[in-house]
């Protein structure tokens, strides 16, 4: 009975987390950065990365935390599970720990410090001018690891859900 609630609770967790990361990077950083840009700001940049950095945190964490809460109880729910299903299983979490963890401690937190380095907002800061160079850069390697996040996060989404589906017709196919 418990096992079957942590199961239920796994996949609610993850669930949970795989929506709140795609409903963000598909709909509200982009709306972010189109009402206030279409709002005429000069630093609207500035305003929506504010913004999609706070809530980006909350993503990155969330996710970092709930890929450690799964994988340490993988360990109790997934004993009767094939060897494969378990590693897929194991290295899809801990893929989505690690792409998570260094999104944001390692790559938000560098784009962090450019953005206070370079003293003014980021609208007024020249595309050619370093730090503006290497926190585009950084933009791209932040959106890479939440993609691999998330597609490690599916992965994981799915051998738990086909374990719970074999399970439920092994106990039908047993009555």
């Amino acid at each position: 009975m418990v096992t079957s609630v942590v199961r239920q609770l796994r996949l609610l967790l993850l669930g949970a987390w795989l929506g709140a990361a795609v409903f963000f990077g598909a709909a509200v950083a982009p709306a972010l950065f189109n009402v206030l840009r279409g709002a005429g700001l000069a630093n609207a940049n500035e305003l929506a990365g504010s913004i999609v950095t706070r809530l980006l945190a909350i993503i990155n964490k969330g996710g970092f935390e709930i890929a450690l809460f799964l994988f340490v109880t993988a360990f109790f729910v997934n004993r009767n599970r094939s060897t494969v299903r378990r590693v897929a299983e194991m290295i899809s979490l801990a893929i989505m720990a690690i792409m998570t963890g260094v999104n944001h401690w390692m790559i938000s937190g560098r784009m962090i410090q450019l953005r206070a380095a370079m003293g003014s907002a980021i609208d007024q800061v020249l595309p050619n001018d370093p730090r503006r160079v290497e926190f585009d850069s950084l933009h791209r390697y932040s959106v890479l690891a939440m993609g691999v996040a998330m597609i490690a996060g599916l992965i994981a989404f799915f051998v738990m859900a086909r374990f719970r589906e074999s399970a439920s017709r092994e106990k039908a196919a047993g009555s």
